[in-house]
């Protein structure tokens, strides 16, 4: 039997599958993708607190947008993956970021999930009232590329960012809330 899979809000008591997404992510000296993974959470209702202070638009940093995150679970138990969806769309987050990021735990990769992460973040944004959402990725980022087009990204445009040496590329999806 396939495994249960579903994008819910963070909670308490998925903590220790969480820290341990974290911590397999740092041990490989990967970057924290979406952003928010960088949360101090070891205090994890502080670090709920603060999400959802996030997703309502509060004491966020100068620049910053409402946003929302939700974690990909399997089996009820197991967090294989975060999203993090932005509201609204800055000038910064039009060139790069764009509404949705989302990763997938190392361990948890190359089994369909990121496919499915975006599929139901599209569904969220719907949820929160977008019609279309912006993703953003680099060019270099095979696996993402094909993540995106699978769930119906048009590519809009590219540039390259010489102070990181790659192109990112900018995808608009459909937001739909039967997505």
């Amino acid at each position: 039997m396939p495994p249960s899979i579903a994008l819910v809000s963070p909670s308490a008591a998925l903590q220790d599958s969480y820290r341990g997404l974290v911590a397999e992510v740092t041990s490989l000296g990967e970057k924290l993708v979406p952003f928010v993974l960088g949360f101090e959470h070891h205090d994890i209702e502080a670090m709920l607190v603060r999400l959802a202070e996030c997703s309502r638009g509060l004491a966020l940093p100068d620049g910053f947008v409402a946003h929302s995150t939700f974690w990909l679970v399997r089996d009820g138990t197991d967090v294989v993956g975060v999203s993090n969806i932005r509201h609204s769309l800055t000038a910064a987050l039009r060139r790069e970021g764009g509404n949705i990021g989302y990763g997938i735990r190392p361990s948890a990769r190359r089994q369909g999930f990121g496919v499915d992460i975006l599929r139901q973040s599209l569904r969220r944004a719907g949820e929160l009232g977008l019609t279309k959402a912006l993703v953003t990725c680099a060019r270099e980022n095979a696996a993402s590329v094909k993540i995106i087009i699978n769930n119906g990204g048009v590519l809009e445009s590219e540039e390259f960012f010489p102070d990181r040496n790659e192109v990112v590329q900018r995808y608009w999806l459909t937001a739909d809330v039967r997505a």
